[in-house]
Parts: structure tokens; C-alpha cells; sequence
């Protein structure tokens, strides 16, 4: 396991991702669409991780929701997994709330599911696997 990237909702991608840029001296980060999420990322790589700003393409988004209710900031956390379903299966039966049971589509060719917060002192987890 290991530290995949950190998620920021932001309210506006090209705000944001002009601050990022330029504190990660990167002018043309990596950009995509998520439709089943609703959201638009920008990612900017540091180090072994990246930073990934999120911001919702619609009013029902989770992230909209999340900005709409605690403003901007960190979202989540993600950890990158060899296995994720035998890591959910593991977590469920250790008594971690989860809020996908079943991984569904990521960005950037992964597969992703999240860990309520109440789980992890408030902190929403993210667990990935790049697929194939």
C-alpha cells in the first residue's frame, strides 16, 4: 500500500489549477473527466503521489455536495492497493464503514472505493488499483 494522491474540491479547475501550477512549476498538468462521478480533476504529479483537484461538472456531484456543505479544501486521501476488493473484504470484516462495498471507476485507469470517515477520525480514504 502506498500513498496515491490527495484530492482537493475546488470550485473552479482553472483558479485553482493556475495556483497549483505555479507552486508545482507545471503549466500543463494532466486533465479528465469523470461522467459517473460528476467532477473534472486536474492532477499534478509531487514526488511519488499527486495532487488532484476536484471540481463538480454538476449540482448532484458528491464534490459539489462537499463544497456546498464544508467549502473548499482536502477531500480525501487515497491509497494505492494491489487487490482492492480483497482490501475492502478485509476492512468490512474488521468492522471499517464502508461506502462502496464494490469498486467502481477512477480516474486515470483506476479502480476506486471509498471509506466513510466516520472510520478514520473524519478523514474520507480512498482506496485504488490500477486496473489490469
Amino acid at each position: 500500500m502506498k500513498i496515491s494522491h490527495l484530492g482537493i474540491a475546488v470550485r473552479s479547475l482553472e483558479e485553482a489549477g493556475i495556483r497549483y501550477g505555479e507552486l508545482f512549476d507545471v503549466s500543463e498538468p494532466h486533465r479528465e473527466t469523470v461522467e459517473e462521478q460528476s467532477v473534472s480533476i486536474l492532477s499534478f504529479p509531487v514526488g511519488d503521489a499527486v495532487i488532484e483537484l476536484t471540481a463538480a461538472t454538476a449540482d448532484h456531484s458528491p464534490i459539489a455536495k462537499f463544497i456546498e456543505k464544508r467549502g473548499e479544501g482536502i477531500h480525501h486521501i487515497a491509497f494505492e492497493v494491489e487487490n482492492i476488493q480483497a482490501e475492502l473484504d478485509r476492512l468490512k470484516a474488521a468492522g471499517v464503514r464502508l461506502i462502496n462495498e464494490t469498486p467502481r471507476e477512477g480516474a486515470h485507469d483506476m479502480l476506486i472505493a471509498f471509506i466513510h470517515p466516520s472510520s478514520f477520525n473524519g478523514v474520507l480514504v480512498e482506496l485504488c488499483q490500477r486496473k489490469g
